[in-house]
């Protein structure tokens, strides 16, 4: 179940985009953690949202905030409702697995995205986000609190999640030129949450 689960993320969300738009909080719970992200940007700077879905609450913040938003996500259903609901910005129908692209971002975010991948998956993706950052830029994501995966549900349909040990993010991140800014596991006033914040230093 688990391997079939992880290999079909993106169609589920696919599926179920209208039932993730209704049920998405609006509250923006995240909102301590993505100011903690936007002080470490330039005023306007451009923010890669990785795994954007339909871009509300989060990229619909940044927007709010002055930032110019580039938003991918694997889920083609979920980037038409973010073209439609912010035209001005850049929406790309792409897997992240395969994101390559000729330019760098201020801040790179994977906010409950990055942690549905495989643990080898998710391996892959620090070059990516290295490839895809300049000195001083930000990047934050969540994962889960211990190397393993965890199965969930969403509209009825099983739903993947994986994580490294905390000790290996930390090893990958300095590898590819990151240095973990602030880290927080199960974080009580953003729904337990576990969130890293790095920055690029070289």
């Amino acid at each position: 179940m688990e391997s079939h689960a992880a290999k079909h993320i993106l169609s589920l969300y696919e599926r179920h985009a209208d039932e993730f738009a209704r049920l998405r909080p609006r509250h923006l719970f995240e909102k301590k953690w993505l100011d903690k992200f936007i002080q470490r940007l330039c005023p306007r700077g451009h923010i890669l949202d990785i795994g954007c879905g339909n871009g509300k609450p989060i990229a619909e913040y940044f927007i709010a905030g002055g930032f110019t938003l580039t938003g991918v996500d694997g889920s083609a259903a979920m980037i038409a409702q973010a073209q439609t609901h912010f035209p001005a910005q850049r929406w790309i129908h792409r897997d992240m697995r395969h994101l390559t692209m000729d330019e760098t971002f201020d801040g790179l975010i994977a906010w409950d995205s990055f942690f549905h991948l495989t643990q080898n998956d998710q391996r892959a993706m620090f070059p990516r986000f290295a490839a895809l950052s300049h000195p001083g830029s930000a990047l934050m994501f969540t994962s889960g609190t211990s190397n393993g995966t965890a199965m969930g549900t969403f509209a009825g349909e099983p739903l993947y999640h994986a994580s490294l040990a905390p000790e290996e993010y930390r090893e990958i991140l300095a590898q590819h030129g990151f240095t973990v800014v602030d880290v927080q596991f199960e974080d009580p006033e953003c729904g337990y949450h576990s969130i890293w914040l790095c920055k690029k230093v070289n």
